[in-house]
């Protein structure tokens, strides 16, 4: 445990060292975009640095710097909505410039066909997740995908632990009904 009340460029660096890998992938984990989480990884330790004089020590530094990174990235897909909104609106309107993302993936398994289902399952499950309530998302996101204890996530969303349970139980059902629906449609 890292416990720094005054912050030299050593240290920083330190701290930096110590939690950037896991931020980083904590804030993928949210966005879902390689760049956006670096991005947003990069403001969260500013964003540290900035604040440390308010960090209190009532949790250790690592509760609180994935506080921050769960809000930036929040903060972050907020944002993509409006932006994603407005487009539409200037959509209706004839305001858009006509983009083109044509990306090509290759194949590293040797397999490309059950590469391809895992990627459409991956993207079903990513999609089933988004369409969650942004407190069960990020619990669940914190707990599954991320391997945080319920007590760790309590402290980083600062909610008691049995509301992290009940969050992840909603997440589970709503999931489960979400990718049920979707099955069902599938097949009929």
């Amino acid at each position: 445990m890292l416990m720094i009340k005054k912050v030299d460029n050593n240290k920083l660096e330190d701290v930096v060292k110590h939690y950037q890998e896991k931020v980083r992938n904590t804030c993928f984990r949210f966005v879902k975009n390689a760049e956006d989480a670096d991005d947003i990884a990069q403001e969260v330790f500013i964003q540290a640095y900035e604040s440390l004089n308010h960090f209190r020590n009532d949790s250790e530094l690592s509760t609180w710097i994935y506080r921050i990174a769960v809000n930036k990235s929040l903060d972050f897909l907020r944002w993509q909505k409006r932006k994603k909104r407005f487009a539409k609106v200037k959509s209706i309107f004839g305001f858009v410039e006509n983009e083109e993302n044509s990306e090509i993936q290759i194949s590293v398994s040797g397999n490309p066909g059950k590469e391809l289902e895992e990627n459409e399952r991956k993207k079903l499950l990513d999609w089933a997740v988004d369409q969650l309530p942004e407190n069960q998302k990020s619990a669940i996101t914190l707990s599954k995908f991320e391997g945080f204890s319920n007590k760790e996530i309590s402290e980083i969303l600062n909610i008691s632990i049995s509301a992290v349970e009940s969050l992840i139980h909603r997440a589970k059902k709503n999931l489960h009904n979400q990718l049920f629906n979707y099955y069902e449609k599938q097949i009929i």
